[in-house]
């Protein structure tokens, strides 16, 4: 997912229209964006949402409410057996907290998988062993503002921003799986959401959150590579086919040195560039 777009659970008028955008994901969110008192209405409508859904190619998430609130087993409950692909699991500060999430996920008649989030000082200290959890959990995900401003810590200042990114993004490596962005909630600074997005992908990111459509084509732009870097990974490859004809165990490609990890890289561009539709798959 390069995109994946928050949609309040009390909103159930925009739910298909969410479905309907560019986004490669739907985070459909049960915790944060709906008030205590309207949690069980929002879990039903979204419960009977889900029920009748038909595949629409999106990546369908839902967010909800934290292993220490009163309403995460009722959501669970709503949930099992509904078309979904991920559950967002909040707060996570703790490897046992993926796995009591994945044990009850294996009963259920449908596969679905975990995407955790990494919110609390804790959480972000012990991200490497909760990347490695169990195999049921699919990424990482970042959230700021619980991170950040309950410690008066400057969310938007991206000397701050850089090295947390870059701790999650190499616990999520350690596992072999995904790590997503967090989301930017000052809606009218596009340029802000743009350069931030590019700082993670250049650290390795998949996508970011987006609280609004208007944020969902720059995510995508930001994540797939560009003309130039797949026309660079080509001619990685196309020289690593020829190095290993010839026994060669590194070589040069645009006057740089380039062995395995650099053709490991540029698979991953190719494989990218298929999956945003820019190259056939």
């Amino acid at each position: 997912m390069r995109s994946k777009l928050f949609v309040p659970g009390s909103r159930p008028a925009l739910f298909s229209k969410a479905l309907a955008s560019a986004a490669d994901g739907v985070s459909f969110d049960l915790e944060d964006a709906v008030a205590a008192a309207g949690k069980g209405e929002a879990r039903a409508a979204l419960g009977a949402f889900l029920s009748s859904l038909q595949p629409s190619g999106k990546v369908v998430v839902v967010r909800v409410n934290g292993q220490a609130s009163e309403h995460h087993e009722a959501d669970l409950e709503a949930l099992a057996g509904v078309a979904l692909d991920i559950i967002n699991l909040p707060k996570v500060e703790h490897p046992d907290q993926v796995r009591e999430l994945a044990e009850r996920l294996r009963r259920w008649p449908r596969p679905v998988r975990i995407l955790a989030t990494i919110e609390s000082p804790k959480g972000l200290r012990l991200a490497a062993d909760i990347a490695c959890a169990d195999p049921l959990l699919m990424g990482l995900q970042l959230g700021f503002a619980d991170l950040f401003e309950p410690l008066g810590i400057e969310r938007y200042q991206p000397t701050v921003v850089l090295p947390v990114q870059l701790a999650v993004r190499l616990a999520a490596a350690e596992a072999g799986i995904h790590a997503y962005d967090a989301a930017w909630a000052a809606i009218q600074d596009a340029e802000g959401f743009r350069q931030e997005a590019e700082q993670a992908r250049r650290l390795g990111f998949t996508g970011k959150s987006c609280i609004h459509p208007s944020q969902v084509a720059a995510a995508n732009l930001a994540f797939q590579p560009s003309e130039a870097q797949i026309a660079r990974a080509q001619r990685v490859l196309a020289a690593a086919e020829q190095a290993e004809r010839e026994g060669v165990g590194a070589y040069q490609v645009d006057g740089h040195m380039v062995d395995g990890p650099f053709v490991a890289s540029a698979r991953a561009v190719i494989e990218q560039a298929r999956s945003a539709g820019l190259l056939p798959a």
